[in-house]
């Protein structure tokens, strides 16, 4: 009887949509609704909260299932409920690809070569418009990812513009309970998104970068053309933040021996060779420092092993 159930588990697993519709009629019908008034915000955060929902339903049946002892008349009364979760996870992909293709005009160059399904997902879940990002909702994040094909190239796609990675809304308001009222200044800020954020969050913050990546970045005006050292001199802040500062980099150590820091954050990877000056944190005596794992799960994508270090002095 356990093979049986399994068996089950596994064809349902493996159906198509329309196989599940002709099955479950009934059950399509509550998912097609639910799909239609999620589309209809053409939102990702209601699309994904479509998909947690039918997740969340189906939950507890596969538990009491497999908890049953292989109980067919568990089995029976779970499957409908197994079905409308593969059908809703079924029917969003199908539905962004639809999407997708009447996106296709006027894509550039990266999103064509990420796919019209993954390019179109990845602009609605990090992008405002064009490359400028814009917070992203976790909730959505955790949910529509998973469906992105060759989402690990995305970074190879939006490295050469100075993307290094992007900012989950929950990252910057924990960000900004951080900074509080410290007069803060980022440094290497790049396109400046990271003050932007902060910025509107409530925070007080200067963006500054000595614009040397003027051949890939579009330095907008409030991105002041300074180096770490002028910047420090000039605006003298509380609070530092950098973003995937580069490799090695000669300008970090200047932060923690400027006086009047009283915190710095930086975001980063777990990968040492590829972003900080960790020679640097090492050395350093003046401040104290951990890595927040809490708030490193708030950067994405994930595949990014992000990290966020936050040094405080004393």
């Amino acid at each position: 009887m356990k093979q049986t159930i399994q068996k089950a588990l596994a064809e349902l697993d493996q159906a198509t949509l329309e196989q599940l519709q002709e099955r479950f009629p009934a059950q399509w019908n509550a998912v097609g609704g639910g799909l239609v008034a999620a589309t209809q915000t053409r939102k990702p955060e209601a699309l994904a909260t479509f998909l947690k929902r039918a997740h969340a339903a189906a939950r507890p049946w596969r538990l009491r299932l497999e908890k049953s002892r292989s109980n067919p008349q568990v089995l029976h009364a779970a499957l409908p409920h197994l079905a409308m979760a593969r059908m809703a996870k079924l029917a969003a992909e199908a539905t962004l690809r639809a999407a997708a293709a009447q996106a296709a005009t006027g894509q550039t160059g990266g999103t064509v070569r990420f796919g019209l399904f993954g390019g179109w997902l990845v602009q609605r879940l990090l992008f405002a418009h064009g490359l400028r990002r814009k917070p992203v909702s976790m909730a959505a994040f955790r949910w529509l990812w998973p469906l992105v094909p060759r989402r690990r190239i995305l970074m190879q796609l939006v490295g050469p513009s100075g993307i290094y990675c992007f900012y989950s809304s929950a990252l910057i308001n924990a960000l900004a309970d951080l900074i509080g009222k410290r007069a803060c200044l980022e440094i290497g800020a790049g396109d400046g998104t990271l003050s932007r954020f902060l910025g509107a969050a409530g925070v007080t913050v200067r963006a500054t970068d000595d614009h040397s990546w003027r051949h890939a970045i579009t330095y907008p005006e409030d991105v002041e053309p300074l180096d770490a050292q002028g910047a420090l001199a000039k605006y003298q802040p509380q609070a530092v933040v950098c973003s995937f500062p580069p490799p090695k980099n000669a300008f970090e150590r200047q932060v923690f021996q400027a006086p009047s820091v009283e915190i710095y954050v930086v975001v980063t990877t777990r990968h040492r060779f590829a972003a900080g000056d960790w020679d640097a944190y090492a050395t350093q005596k003046g401040f104290t420092f951990n890595e927040d794992p809490h708030l490193g799960r708030l950067v994405v994508p994930p595949e990014l092993d992000p990290a966020v270090l936050v040094f405080r002095r004393g």
